[in-house]
């Protein structure tokens, strides 16, 4: 009788053990801690809901999430194209890179929108890997309008307007994202700024692309981009 009731608390104290490692396991995987560069929105459940329909355009997870953020903003466009409605019709390969590598001209370059042969890729440098996902999906609307291998001073400055809208769209929908202790958020509030300071228009952002050395070489006009 006595073995019984010792075997019988053995037992018990065994379940006891278990359900209680059980339960804080439990509380270990629903308590998911979600990256500081995303939306609370974007918990690993939804990254994985949404991942089939953007991993045409690169291997880095937060690439998804920038280009899903873009939804319900002026960057729609942008992400479309992106995604394929472009003028190569194929999906845009997107990668962090040492920009400097291309051409030492472009180190200090934020980012690049490149063609090959008759594929596009958008190449943001490494310096922007911890940024928020929304500044990165405000860059990503900038770099999608460079479809050819031609450029203007005309198409810099549709591009750079359509970045501060976008910035000035995605802190409305996410204002987490204005993490000021990056770099490109620094940029994009820079952007931001000129676009108030015109009062919505693309003024003080003409005004500082024509004064970019970076285009001083650049024509005033290119496809699709014939006024300034």
């Amino acid at each position: 009788m006595k073995l019984t009731k010792f075997l019988l608390n053995m037992i018990f104290s065994v379940m006891l053990i278990f359900n209680t490692t059980g339960y804080a396991f439990a509380q270990d995987i629903t308590d998911e801690v979600i990256p500081k560069q995303y939306p609370k929105k974007y918990t690993a459940a939804y990254i994985k809901q949404i991942t089939p329909g953007y991993k045409c355009v690169g291997k880095d997870e937060i690439f998804y999430v920038a280009l899903d953020m873009l939804k319900d903003t002026t960057g729609m466009f942008s992400r479309n194209a992106i995604l394929g409605n472009n003028l190569s019709q194929k999906p845009v390969h997107i990668e962090f890179k040492d920009l400097g590598q291309i051409n030492q001209e472009y180190a200090t370059f934020d980012a690049l929108g490149w063609k090959k042969g008759k594929k596009l890729y958008i190449y943001i440098s490494n310096k922007h890997r911890e940024a928020p996902a929304g500044a990165i999906a405000a860059l990503l609307s900038h770099e999608a309008l460079h479809q050819d291998e031609f450029n203007s001073l005309a198409e810099e400055t549709y591009a750079w307007t359509m970045e501060a809208v976008v910035w000035e769209e995605i802190l409305k929908l996410y204002p987490e994202s204005d993490d000021k202790s990056s770099s490109l958020v620094r940029r994009e509030n820079t952007l931001k700024k000129l676009l108030e300071k015109g009062k919505h228009s693309n003024v003080y952002i003409k005004k500082s692309v024509m004064q970019n050395p970076g285009y001083k070489n650049l024509p005033s006009y290119s496809p699709g981009f014939e006024k300034l």
